[in-house]
Parts: structure tokens; C-alpha cells; sequence
């Protein structure tokens, strides 16, 4: 399978958020998001006007979550590599029930020729 790096990227972190996003809506506290939106402001991940806009431009509970895991998919992968330490230090429990793993999968990068391969390994 031919990849390019940004592609191959994309698989790792936004593709573990993409992987649990419903769960995620269906899941999380109120609080784990305020707590989420807190380490992300603190990471430099969202500016103030994003934080707000989680809280105050949505009024429900799943609409918060979902705009939040939204966001932070379109920040990239350090971003979410962030909300995914972020959520395993702040909720263990929902960590479990969404089956988060610790590292998104073990790939293997060959590059031959500017182009860059991807092995899933188990």
C-alpha cells in the first residue's frame, strides 16, 4: 500500500480519534470535556476562542463532545496524540470503554524511492 507521509500521518492518532468519535459522543462526562478543553488550552492546542466556542456555542453535552473531537482531528495528529494522553490521565474509565490503545497500531515505514510504504504489523 503506497502512501505519502501526510497520508501515513493521518492513519495514526486522527485515525485512533476517528475510530472511537461515536463512542466518544455517546460517553463522555460533562466534565471530561471541561477537563479535556483545560489540557488542550494548556498545551496551546486551542486558543481561548476555541475553548469558548466548545462551551458556549454548544448547549448540549454530546454537541460539546463532538465538536471537540472535530477540532481537534482538523489540529492534526500532535493534537490529538494530545487529547489521547490527555483523555487516558483524566478518564480511565471511559479510556476502557472506548478501547483506546496506547499507541494506534504498530506501523513500519519503508521509503524506497520518495515514496513511503506502510506495514500494519499485529
Amino acid at each position: 500500500m503506497e502512501m505519502n507521509q501526510e497520508e501515513l500521518a493521518d492513519t495514526l492518532w486522527g485515525g485512533e480519534l476517528r475510530r472511537i468519535r461515536s463512542e466518544f459522543v455517546k460517553g463522555v462526562s460533562e466534565p471530561a470535556i471541561k477537563g479535556l478543553l483545560d489540557d488542550l488550552y494548556d498545551h496551546e492546542v486551542f486558543s481561548t476562542e476555541e475553548k469558548d466556542s466548545v462551551m458556549e456555542g454548544q448547549k448540549i453535552r454530546a454537541d460539546r463532545a463532538r465538536c471537540l473531537i472535530d477540532m481537534v482531528i482538523r489540529k492534526g495528529e500532535k493534537a490529538s496524540q494530545m487529547m489521547i494522553d490527555s483523555m487516558k490521565k483524566g478518564d480511565k474509565h471511559l479510556c476502557s470503554t472506548l478501547g483506546l490503545k496506547s499507541f494506534p497500531g504498530v506501523v513500519v515505514q519503508l521509503l524506497v524511492d520518495d515514496t513511503c510504504w506502510r506495514l500494519d504489523c499485529c
